[in-house]
């Protein structure tokens, strides 16, 4: 059985997706993973099934550089969502960026649990407590 029920990654880069995907398939992580190359498919997908706890993911990975709406804008709106997101998907980074500010400003974020280098790694998964 996996870890969680479903995951998000929302990430512009396709290949950074299917890398991750089969991390997250090959160490049983979650049963689910939802993948969106856009911060607004994303954002969507949260605010159509914001009624739906069963729909929501559990933990969202998130790239911060993307093109139209980067991570951090992600955030900002994703502040405006229900509180029943807010408190059942739990946000982590999932960067290249080694920018001490993007890294700064991803911690100062109160939805932020984590900052990871991409892609994904068995250690990286292994750690993820949420």
């Amino acid at each position: 059985m996996a870890r969680y029920k479903k995951v998000m990654l929302v990430d512009d880069n396709e290949i950074d997706n299917l890398i991750n995907q089969e991390m997250i398939r090959s160490t049983n992580f979650a049963d689910e993973i939802l993948v969106f190359q856009t911060g607004q498919e994303a954002l969507a997908y949260l605010e159509d099934n914001q009624k739906s706890s069963d729909l929501l993911p559990e933990i969202i990975f998130l790239d911060i550089n993307m093109p139209v709406m980067n991570g951090f804008q992600f955030l900002g709106l994703f502040e405006e969502l229900s509180e029943s997101v807010q408190l059942t998907c739990k946000i982590i980074m999932l960067s290249s960026s080694i920018s001490p500010k993007d890294i700064d400003q991803a911690a100062s974020s109160r939805y932020v649990r984590k900052y990871l280098n991409k892609p994904l790694n068995e250690r990286y998964l292994g750690a993820i407590a949420i």
